[in-house]
C-alpha cells in the first residue's frame, strides 16, 4: 500500500500542468503557440520571463517534493529504504510528461527530473545543472543543454561513487534516457539546423 500511495501521490503531483495553468492566468493557451509544449521553455517563449521562470521553479519544486514526501512515508515502513524515493522520482516525471488532465501530453520532464534528482542525488544533480547552464550560454539551445545535462547526470552518478549502488546508478541512467527520449524531436531539428535558439539580448 505504501508503494501504491507513493506512486499515486507522485504522479498526481507531477501531473499538475503549471505551464498550462500559467497560460490560463495570462489568457493564452500555450499548447497553441511556440512548440506547443506546456513546459517552462515554451512558457518562457510565449508568456515571458515572469511566467516562464515561475513555471520552471514550480516544476522543480514538485519533483523535489514528490521525493521528499516519499522519503517521509518511508519512516512508516523502514524496509522500503530510499527505493521509495526512486519510485516517486519516476512517477513525478511520468506525471509531468504524461498528465492525465491534458490527455497525457505534457512537458519534457527536465525541470521535474531536476527536482526529483536533487532530492536523491544532489551532488550529481548540481553538476548537471552547472553543465546545463554552460551549454546553454555557449550554444543558446535549451534542448541541447537539457540533453547534455541528462548525460552529465548519468556520468556524474557513475564517477561520484554511485556505481557501488546499482539501484541509484540505474535510476539516474533511466531518468537521463527518459529525458533524451522526450527530446527526440528536438534532436532531429538540431541535426537539420531547424531548432529555435534563444538569441542574446
Amino acid at each position: 500500500m505504501i508503494y501504491l500511495a507513493t506512486a499515486l501521490v507522485a504522479y498526481l503531483l507531477g501531473s499538475i500542468p503549471f505551464g498550462f495553468l500559467a497560460g490560463l492566468i495570462a489568457g493564452v493557451d500555450v499548447r497553441k503557440h511556440g512548440s506547443g509544449n506546456i513546459g517552462a521553455t515554451n512558457t518562457l517563449r510565449v508568456l515571458g520571463k515572469k511566467y516562464g521562470y515561475s513555471v520552471f521553479a514550480a516544476d522543480v519544486l514538485k519533483g523535489f517534493l514528490a521525493v521528499r514526501i516519499a522519503l517521509w512515508l518511508a519512516h512508516f515502513d523502514p524496509s522500503t529504504g530510499y527505493f521509495i524515493g526512486i519510485l516517486a522520482a519516476f512517477f513525478v516525471v511520468a506525471g509531468h510528461s504524461f498528465p492525465v488532465w491534458l490527455r497525457f501530453r505534457g512537458g519534457k520532464g527536465v525541470a521535474a527530473a531536476a527536482g526529483a534528482c536533487l532530492g536523491l542525488v544532489p551532488l550529481a544533480t548540481l553538476i548537471a545543472v552547472l553543465i546545463w547552464i554552460a551549454t546553454f550560454f555557449i550554444f543558446r539551445y535549451v534542448s541541447l543543454a537539457s540533453i547534455v545535462a541528462a548525460l552529465a547526470l548519468a556520468l556524474g552518478a557513475l564517477f561520484l561513487g554511485y556505481a557501488a549502488d546499482p539501484i541509484l546508478l540505474t535510476f539516474t541512467c533511466l531518468i537521463a534516457a527518459l529525458i533524451i527520449l522526450r527530446h527526440r524531436g528536438n534532436i532531429v531539428r538540431l541535426l537539420q539546423g531547424r531548432e529555435p535558439r534563444f538569441e542574446r539580448k
